[in-house]
């Protein structure tokens, strides 16, 4: 009876465990049940607004700068080169010496030349001397000449006379009114007034002769002095080159500019043939060359059809330079020229722009990027370019509406305008679109919109 006893008591105990354990096994299986996790709050988005508003639109070039004036400095004759007399990459002033080749060879040369043009000079000295002569000869001839011819004249009028005498006596003889003395006197003295007439004219000829020949040695005297005249020009010609030529080698600067590193070394042999000293460029002010494409040409034309209204559009653009460092030059410039072709090579037209350049800051050869205002977009919407996604060539923005409920929706956008990237198509005035958060938000997603921090924006490139 005890053993049955004992038996009921374990079972009930027994009985008693069982409930104990399947209590506890139904709160172990309660609490290992996953809760529901709590709705997560909406995420945070940085929005602003789509912005309307006229803003200007720029254009932007690749530059090179360019020394207003370059002049390449060469020797103009041949010889060593003894000084260098400037600072390699400093400022030099128009005329200032910036070399010297050996003179001494061309000091020689034009001792040589002044001593031709003295031997020239006093060549021409004697044929002139020469002429003076040979023209008071033909003046003296001259004079024999009229001396002659008078006596010739006297001669004749003498002949005349004595003729008369004999025509009047031979008629009186024949009537015995004179006598046969009287009638030979009168023919002898015919024949001697003949005689005389006949000797005159052999003297006026003589003396025509001499005239003649005095002309021909004053024709002589001029070829002379024609020649000496010619050899003291070629003499002076040669003085003048020689003097030139030693001048050369004194090399100055033309313009007042920033002079090159020399290219040749004291002692080098340089000359017209060689390679240039140095390059003197004029740098204040200093062009900007750079190239636009055919079509913004062509648009700006559209733009300004008259060749008036472009060149007082051009007149009006004010320039920027942003410096390969990212920095804007302080100093702005303005259009200067337009090359008279479009390369057909690339399909651009070359321009240039004039900068001040006061301090020498800027130098030939640098590259910089040229920024001009070519025209003003009015009602233009803008949003900023980070809250603009490309994807597969086309471009897209979150936008949030009334509800804070994110749609993504595609856009067409413009020009860059800082910043900020104007939209054509796809957005209104007013409509918020994420800029910060893009990366999280999906479609129909509620989201707790936040105003855009500017300062966290990046900076314009």
């Amino acid at each position: 009876m005890r053993l049955k006893t004992l038996s009921r008591k374990q079972k009930l105990w027994a009985s008693a465990a069982a409930c104990v354990l399947l209590i506890g096994v139904i709160a172990l299986l309660a609490a290992s049940r996953p809760k529901k996790p709590p709705t997560p709050p909406p995420s945070e988005v940085e929005v602003v607004k789509v912005e309307q508003k006229d803003v200007p639109i720029y254009g932007e070039w690749i530059g090179t700068t360019e020394g207003m004036v370059n002049a390449d400095i060469r020797a103009q004759v041949a010889g060593y080169l003894l000084k260098q007399n400037y600072v390699d990459g400093s400022f030099v002033t128009k005329g200032q010496l910036l070399f010297e080749i050996d003179p001494r060879p061309f000091q020689a040369s034009l001792e040589q030349a002044k001593g031709k043009l003295a031997q020239a000079q006093g060549q021409l000295g004697q044929a002139t001397s020469q002429l003076t002569q040979n023209e008071a000869q033909v003046g003296q001839n001259q004079a024999q000449v009229s001396q002659n011819q008078a006596q010739l004249a006297q001669a004749v009028a003498n002949q005349l006379k004595s003729q008369l005498d004999v025509d009047k006596y031979r008629p009186l003889r024949e009537r015995k009114a004179v006598t046969q003395q009287d009638l030979d006197n009168a023919v002898q003295a015919n024949v001697a007034a003949l005689a005389q007439v006949d000797a005159a004219k052999a003297g006026v000829q003589t003396a025509q002769a001499q005239v003649r020949a005095a002309v021909a040695q004053v024709g002589t005297a001029k070829a002379a002095i024609a020649s000496a005249k010619a050899a003291v020009e070629s003499a002076s010609a040669d003085v003048e080159t020689a003097q030139l030529n030693l001048g050369f080698t004194k090399i100055v600067s033309p313009i007042d500019g920033i002079a090159g590193i020399a290219q040749a070394q004291v002692g080098n042999l340089v000359g017209p043939t060689t390679n240039v000293l140095t390059t003197v460029s004029t740098v204040d002010p200093i062009k900007v060359y750079f190239t636009a494409s055919e079509q913004e040409y062509l648009d700006y034309a559209r733009l300004h059809p008259t060749q008036s209204e472009r060149d007082e559009a051009a007149s009006q653009l004010q320039l920027e330079l942003i410096l390969a460092n990212g920095t804007t030059y302080p100093h702005t410039g303005r259009f200067f020229v337009a090359d008279r072709q479009v390369d057909q090579a690339t399909g651009a037209i070359r321009l240039a722009g004039i900068f001040p350049n006061p301090n020498n800051t800027l130098r030939p050869g640098q590259y910089g990027r040229v920024r001009a205002e070519t025209s003003l977009r009015e009602g233009a919407l803008l949003v900023p370019q980070r809250a603009v996604s490309e994807l597969q060539g086309g471009y897209q923005v979150a936008v949030v509406g009334p509800d804070n409920k994110v749609s993504i929706r595609t856009v067409k956008v413009g020009e860059r305008v800082g910043t900020n990237w104007i939209i054509e198509d796809g957005l209104k005035p007013g409509e918020r679109v994420v800029v910060e958060g893009t990366q999280k938000v999906r479609p129909d997603m509620v989201v707790n919109p936040k105003p855009f921090v500017a300062s966290s924006a990046t900076p314009a490139q």
